[in-house]
């Protein structure tokens, strides 16, 4: 389990929003520390992990709620 350091709902809003808002986030954490992002929808669900690896952070975990959103988990890497 990893300890949450801030948790960022985007369930409402769309593409490319989606991961601005979530860049943003990690923009505003220390190094190491781990961002929950709660997501709903396919361009999302792709997006989001897809970019965050490309920025160079790491993506600790993709899961369903169950509810038709997706918790996932994202520890910000340094010089990102």
């Amino acid at each position: 389990m990893h300890a949450v350091t801030r948790t960022l709902d985007i369930t409402r809003e769309v593409c490319p929003m989606t991961y601005v808002r979530t860049k943003l986030a990690l923009e505003a954490l220390d190094e190491g520390a781990v961002l929950e992002v709660v997501l709903r929808g396919d361009e999302p669900l792709k997006n989001v992990p897809r970019n965050a690896r490309e920025e160079g952070h790491e993506v600790l975990s993709l899961e369903p709620r169950g509810d038709g959103m997706h918790r996932l988990l994202l520890r910000k890497q340094g010089g990102a």
